[in-house]
């Protein structure tokens, strides 16, 4: 799609709502101020204003995170929220009746404000329990209790909502370039078991992602320039509009940027929006809408050396480069998403039913060490109901919901030239000791299994007699590339369904003590197929793995004072593979004739457990007097942990996925808060001083494993902390110097002879907002210009490499952190 022509569409509209809605604006929009909104003096009340009255409503403490006070207003009009999009502080009082542990984050607070958010660690790295750590771009390491823990590229074990619709894939894998971190109100956050609430029954639990409607939305309209450092540039517009019963929210962004490295410039076009009508007070019908452009050069990875002296580099095969004939250069990542969605809510005396559909179609233009090209088609509908009523006297509060949702696909894989589909010129130049004429097999490539030799790539005993090519008069080997042929190395099909239901049931023994069960069951496919007909892969195989389980959950919560929560839970979690694990090393499929490396023969899926774990938490979330706090212990035990060791992470091809039979995923997850100082200015004055921690404490090891024993687990630090010591004034500023540490970074592999140093960052943000609605920020970061290792890519054993694909103790499978940077933005809210 172009990427011009859907900008400027994008923007004309924007500025069309925003033209249309700017003279009422003018006069019914509260002025936006640091920790609270009022009416704007000196006119009189509008049609959808919150009458003077209205008390305010309080931040939830139950989130453990930062309070403000926000009027409240009637549904259905702005900042009252909607039927299918509550009000946010009616949103943050229903997390907070979660039995365990979760967390939120508001869009309208000082400390996002006043940030430069370009990914989702710019908007998550505040809430304690959530591991987010950037690599280029927008492609980082997102983690919750260990989930996703050594996969080295996009996610899995998370699944990420929007609205409470699954944006990730159904076969359980996903990415984050489809999210724009800048457009959403808020971010609920349910950890572990505790996504039972949306029918997630994962490791790491759900991320749901609000987006802002003509009711919620922090302004009527709001426009957003910002840049800084690596020519960083965005643009961001978004209007809405509410037409009687009928309401409608657009907003588009472009941002731009070279990055920090080398061939990692970046262009990301986002146009969101949604359009919602209500048929009467009891049902409201709401449409979502999304199409995201992506344009991302990847730099790969470095050693460590090259990682703490020269960060900025990247390095052949990623950079384009006459390096091995430019076999496997300019990676890249070009992809677009279309999304469309539907939330339907009917309001009954009984209860609450929502149904939820969508659909989300991508193409990916994809060069790594192969160029990858995918269609792929996703697709669900998601009855949800929730009720509260009485049994017995004791308030009873019901969730049950059903998941049907799909995905089908192509997967075609071709030799890669400096980033386009190609066929090289000929063999690799290297002695054919075992392969017919003409050709070089796989092994006896330069370097060995390498790009240079993939087109020559091969199944040794493949070729048949009495066939020969013409006019060339070599050998027919159906396992190789014939040179100057068809350059497509994979033409596969895929697919996924999953059929799931579940409840959770809150039942108060007491008025101040909740007791909570809950169950999912799960049906979950996952298929491929090798269609054929091509050199490489001429002969047709298909094979399919269905996934069955039960996850039950049990909890109690007391509610010790209002504004103080304690609980603890058990909860099963089951991780599915998703289709990469399945059939990263279905290449090529071997025919009929040999047999595959476990003994069996025909196409084949990896044979890849589901992953089980059961967790325990403890922990207390609450506001007194100045402080907060939210602090949970977990304990989790795994069987069949889904881990991933790459044989050459310089070579830029997929790591392999195992089963490790037994492992140990605990920790404590602490945000804080104390106001120390209070009324600076003078009595009543509203300011304040903060104090803001969070803590992480990571404790990932082996149980018992034949081959690492008690081993700690790689790939995400022990300890990751978080300080902020800000000024808040009721006038609109903001400043809040930071700190962010790691100690000790993570281990490389999981035979411990490697690990990241650690390092410690100094930042600032700093903001002010005006009574026009004009805000200005700056937001420096890595002060100290500090080379560090922001994340890695885990081996096997880092002295031991396996067929001494790099050498001893030197892989090069650091991601190097970004260096000393600044950036600024300007925003109107009219």
């Amino acid at each position: 799609m172009p990427r011009n022509r859907l900008a400027l569409g994008a923007s004309v509209i924007a500025l069309v709502l925003a033209q249309a809605s700017h003279a009422d604006a003018q006069e019914t929009l509260p002025t936006i101020e640091i920790g609270k909104q009022k009416q704007r003096a000196g006119r009189s009340p509008r049609p959808g204003d919150a009458p003077a009255s209205t008390p305010s409503v309080t931040a939830e403490p139950g989130s453990g995170l930062p309070g403000s006070n926000l009027e409240g207003a009637p549904l259905f009009t702005r900042g009252g929220g909607s039927l299918v999009a509550p009000s946010i502080p009616k949103v943050r009082a229903e997390l907070r009746r979660n039995v365990g542990s979760i967390g939120f984050i508001d869009a309208n607070t000082p400390e996002q404000q006043t940030r430069y958010i370009s990914d989702l660690r710019d908007a998550l790295k505040d809430a304690p329990g959530v591991f987010a750590e950037s690599r280029y771009g927008q492609e980082l390491r997102l983690s919750i209790r260990g989930s996703n823990l050594t996969r080295d590229f996009h996610m899995r074990g998370l699944e990420l909502l929007q609205d409470g619709i699954p944006m990730t894939f159904a076969d359980g894998g996903g990415d984050t370039y489809s999210i724009d971190p800048h457009y959403y109100r808020a971010i609920e956050i349910y950890k572990g078991g505790n996504g039972l609430t949306y029918g997630s029954s994962t490791l790491g639990g759900a991320i749901n992602f609000i987006s802002p409607t003509a009711y919620t939305a922090i302004s009527p309209n709001y426009l957003n320039v910002e840049g800084g450092s690596f020519d960083t540039i965005r643009g961001q517009a978004q209007a809405s509009r509410i037409f009687g019963d009928f309401d409608v929210l657009l907003n588009g962004s472009y941002s731009h940027s070279t990055g920090f490295r080398g061939h990692s410039s970046s262009n990301y076009l986002h146009v969101n929006g949604n359009v919602g009508y209500r048929f009467g007070n009891r049902i409201e019908t709401r449409f979502y809408f999304g199409v995201y452009d992506t344009s991302q050069q990847i730099p790969g990875t470095l050693d460590l050396n090259q990682t703490l002296t020269a960060p900025w580099t990247s390095l052949p095969p990623f950079i384009a480069s006459p390096w091995q004939g430019g076999f496997s250069g300019n990676q890249g990542r070009y992809q677009q998403n279309y999304r469309i969605a539907n939330k339907t809510t009917f309001d009954f005396d009984f209860g609450r039913l929502d149904v939820n559909s969508w659909y989300v179609g991508q193409y990916l233009y994809h060069p790594i060490f192969v160029v990858l090209q995918q269609n792929t088609d996703n697709w669900g509908v998601t009855p949800r109901f929730t009720s509260t009523h009485d049994i017995l006297g004791h308030k009873n509060e019901l969730i049950a919901g059903a998941r049907f949702w799909g995905e089908s696909g192509t997967d075609k894989w071709w030799t890669n030239i400096n980033g386009v589909m190609a066929n090289p010129l000929g063999p690799s130049g290297v002695a054919n000791l075992f392969g017919p004429p003409g050709f070089t097999p796989y092994q006896l490539g330069f370097p060995p299994f390498s790009w240079n030799a993939l087109s020559q790539l091969g199944v040794l005993n493949t070729c048949i007699p009495g066939a020969f090519q013409f006019p060339s008069g070599n050998q027919v080997c159906p396992g190789f590339v014939n040179v100057g042929q068809n350059p497509q190395l994979r033409n596969n099909v895929f697919g996924a369904f999953n059929a799931e239901a579940y409840f959770e049931d809150r039942f108060h023994i007491l008025p101040n003590l909740v007791g909570m069960v809950g169950l999912k069951y799960m049906s979950d496919r996952r298929s491929s197929a090798a269609l054929g007909g091509i050199p490489f892969e001429p002969i047709p195989g298909n094979a399919s793995r269905t996934y069955h389980g039960v996850m039950p959950k049990v909890g109690l919560m007391l509610e010790a004072a209002p504004d103080i929560q304690a609980f603890t839970d058990l909860t099963f979690a089951r991780d599915v593979p998703d289709l990469i694990d399945l059939t990263q090393t279905i290449f090529p499929p071997r025919p009929p004739w040999i047999a595959n490396p476990n003994g069996t023969f025909g196409y084949q899926m990896n044979p890849l457990k589901a992953q089980k774990a059961w967790t325990w938490e403890v922990g207390s979330r609450g506001k007194w007097d100045r402080f907060t706090w939210d602090i949970t212990y977990y304990y989790s035990r795994i069987w069949d942990e889904l881990l991933k060791f790459n044989v050459d992470p310089a070579s830029g091809v997929f790591s392999t996925t195992l089963n490790a039979p037994n492992t140990v995923h605990q920790g404590v997850e602490l945000g804080g808060g104390v106001e120390v100082l209070r009324n600076l200015r003078g009595p009543d004055a509203g300011d304040y001083v903060k104090i803001s921690q969070i803590w992480d404490l990571n404790l990932f090891s082996f149980v018992g494993d034949r081959v690492y024993g008690g081993n700690w687990l790689p790939a995400i630090p022990r300890n990751v902390l978080r300080t902020i010591v800000s000024y808040n004034s009721n006038d609109g500023f903001y400043i809040g110097p930071q700190v962010d540490w790691v100690p000790t970074g993570a281990y490389v592999d999981y035979a411990n002879t490697l690990r990241a140093p650690g390092y410690a960052l100094i930042g600032l943000q700093a903001g002010i907002k005006t009574p026009n609605g004009l805000e200005v920020y700056v937001d420096a970061r890595n002060l100290g210009n500090v080379h560090y290792v922001s994340d890695v890519i885990s081996v096997a054993n880092a002295q031991r490499p396996v067929d001494n694909a790099f050498p001893a103790g030197n892989p090069q499978a650091f991601y190097p952190g970004n260096g000393a940077s600044i950036y600024s933005g300007l925003k109107y809210r009219f």
